[in-house]
């Protein structure tokens, strides 16, 4: 939709999801807020599978879609509201093996280790690296992107490519906002890094995810049959938008703060979208059947 100011505000996704054969949808900000799970939100797809739809969850996660599956379990969200599962972790780990790179650096957290977890895999200081792989800040509590100028500025100079395995900038853990890889990679691309991206908005990722929605379903599906749902204008709308598919915004994830939890200001939502430059077909503080 090209003007901003038509995504309408629905209140659930019935009343358009038999426009749909395919769900692609966020995890965190939608099925999750990184703490609590959002019930509703896995009866809406609950629903949908029901009445013969595919969901897949896209996660922009640097971590394994196994290790989603984990987290969802732990969270209470019921494997009955989802088919399968493509992160950018999985799409991180496809493409080293597609460029055959066996040394590393990362930057990131410990946690995110078991993403180079492949015994083929070293990880290295910059200067024995063929590639640099960053997955988050190492302490997301205490540090900002700006931290890492120094650091971007030596692997600028050796020349070292970036795969940025969480295009985030930021995600919402409850009440708090943190810093995410995204935030470092967009610093590296901006002094002339060379990067390349593993999850949304990025093609690859949806590629997969769509790959995976044929199979569940055996048989092609028309973009125009699938739909996104996400809550983040930078990666979720852009990378629907980028795809060809359509999007359903959800108003009280990352951007709930500036657009007002519960009930989005429909002026602050036609100026988010303005001056993004993209428009959903419609907008749900959450996701509710």
């Amino acid at each position: 939709m090209s003007d901003t100011e038509s995504s309408p505000v629905f209140g659930r996704f019935a009343p358009f999801a038999t426009a749909y054969d395919v769900v692609l949808c966020d995890v965190w900000g939608v099925l999750h807020d990184g703490i609590h799970a959002h019930e509703a939100a896995a009866d809406a797809l609950t629903r949908f599978r029901a009445g013969g739809g595919a969901v897949v969850l896209v996660s922009n996660a640097p971590k394994s879609s196994e290790w989603v599956v984990q987290n969802l379990d732990q969270k209470g969200v019921p494997r009955g509201a989802w088919d399968a599962v493509v992160t950018s972790g999985d799409v991180t780990r496809r493409m080293l093996a597609e460029r055959d790179v066996l040394r590393v650096h990362h930057i990131g957290p410990p946690r995110d280790l078991p993403l180079l977890g492949d015994e083929r895999i070293e990880r290295v200081a910059p200067e024995d690296a063929a590639m640099v792989v960053v997955t988050g800040l190492f302490d997301d509590q205490t540090e900002v992107p700006e931290d890492y100028a120094d650091r971007l500025a030596a692997l600028k100079e050796r020349g070292l490519p970036m795969i940025c395995a969480n295009p985030d900038l930021v995600v919402q853990v409850g009440d708090q906002q943190l810093w995410c890889a995204g935030a470092i990679a967009d610093l590296y691309e901006k002094i002339g890094g060379e990067t390349h991206y593993a999850g949304k908005p990025y093609a690859p990722v949806y590629d997969a995810a769509l790959g995976l929605a044929e199979e569940i379903l055996n048989r092609s599906v028309d973009r125009s049959r699938v739909i996104a749902i996400g809550d983040a204008v930078r990666t979720d709308l852009a990378g629907a938008t980028a795809a060809g598919i359509d999007c359903v915004f959800i108003a009280d994830g990352i951007h709930g703060e500036e657009l007002g939890r519960g009930s989005p200001d429909p002026e602050k939502l036609a100026a988010l979208f303005a001056e993004h430059g993209y428009s959903p077909v419609a907008v749900m503080p959450r996701l509710v059947w």
